[in-house]
């Protein structure tokens, strides 16, 4: 990464034309307001559809499109996440990880992203489930509540992308036919007596099979963050991804925005693996039969576009006892997901409650 050129602009600013404030994105509306008089501003309607841009086209390298950008950013050091500060701000929290950041960025060139998914879920909103989660926890810490209750929850856009692929998939494998059969065995009866009987088994018939299957796939969704806990992070789904709008800039505003930090390929690997599923279970039913056994398979993958999209989460990135634990919420589902620490004294309690409440079980059946 080069150093920061002075030409790259900084994060754009949406002035207040009451007071001259910084605007935000207002989650749950279609406006930007201002945090300290409240003056509302409605975001202009951009028509269009997201565009979808060649896959094999970028992946040969960037190109001087507007699809590509500049960005400067800031790079935790604790946890990795390459986010940007609010525009005047030198330093602030981390929100994947909570770690202080200061603001030595570096600048670099990227995918621009296509389109986002707007804040729906308010801070508040937020905030309440947080709690709420905290307080549902089994054998967490007593201290937690008070930790959690101090805990900032900040809105970041995660990166994320997209990929459309037409498949041809050829195959071998073998086709299963149960049947039924007769099988004879013997027993030894209650007498000691040698007794022979008869009972149905379910056989198989294997025979080859090979053929051809064909797959469209649209809108394979893979995460492009490798800071957020991908239990988690997976969990958040599913996105209203119909409702995507065009990328602006206003929408960000109040927010941070992480940098895709897995690559436009590697993504489509993750794809691939993804696609993976519904093109076996194609096969499958091609083959028919009560059983199915693939041996093999090759996939070809035309027509391949993507998109970059920004998905929107409230984080609460909070430590306890010197250890990083990140919740996290669907900004627009409210589905919640998080990390937790155990309080192994709590446990170890219920173990001896447990044991010693066995043990006077045991002696008073043994007394009587």
């Amino acid at each position: 990464m080069s150093s920061v050129a002075p030409s790259i602009p900084p994060p754009r600013q949406f002035p207040c034309a009451k007071c001259g404030a910084n605007l935000q994105f207002a989650p749950g509306t279609d406006s930007l307001q201002c945090p300290y008089c409240g003056a509302m501003t409605g975001l202009p309607t951009v028509p269009g559809h997201i565009p979808e841009l060649d896959f094999l086209m970028y992946l040969k390298g960037l190109p001087e499109t507007d699809g590509v950008h500049d960005t400067v950013t800031v790079r935790c050091v604790k946890c990795a996440a390459e986010t940007t500060l609010a525009p005047d701000v030198t330093a602030g929290l981390c929100p994947f990880c909570g770690c202080g950041i200061v603001a030595t960025g570096s600048s670099k060139k990227s995918i621009r992203p296509q389109g986002l998914l707007p804040f729906k879920i308010t801070q508040n909103q937020a905030a309440e489930l947080f709690r709420t989660w905290v307080g549902g926890l089994w054998f967490a810490p007593s201290a937690l509540a008070e930790c959690a209750r101090k805990s900032a929850i900040r809105g970041a856009y995660i990166p994320a992308w997209t990929y459309d692929s037409d498949t041809e998939t050829d195959y071998t494998g073998e086709r299963g036919d149960d049947y039924w059969d007769t099988e004879t065995y013997t027993e030894t009866d209650s007498n000691g007596n040698t007794v022979t009987k008869t009972r149905q088994v379910r056989k198989t018939n294997w025979t080859f099979a090979s053929g051809h299957v064909s797959n469209s796939f649209d809108d394979v969704l893979v995460m492009a963050t490798q800071t957020l806990p991908p239990k988690c992070l997976n969990k958040l789904e599913p996105w209203d991804l119909p409702d995507l709008v065009m990328y602006g800039d206003e929408y960000l505003s109040g927010f941070v925005a992480e940098s895709y930090q897995v690559t436009l390929g590697d993504g489509f690997e993750r794809a691939k693996a993804i696609m993976a599923g519904p093109i076996h279970q194609s096969i499958c039913g091609q083959i028919g039969g009560d059983q199915q056994r693939v041996s093999s398979s090759q996939t070809a993958y035309d027509n391949v576009t993507f998109k970059h999209l920004l998905l929107p989460v409230w984080i609460s990135a909070y430590q306890f006892q010197n250890q990083a634990y990140r919740f996290l919420v669907n900004a627009r589902t409210g589905e919640v997901q998080g990390e937790r620490p155990w309080s192994w004294v709590k446990i170890t309690l219920l173990v001896l409650a447990i044991v010693t409440f066995a043990i006077v079980v045991a002696a008073i059946v043994s007394h009587h």
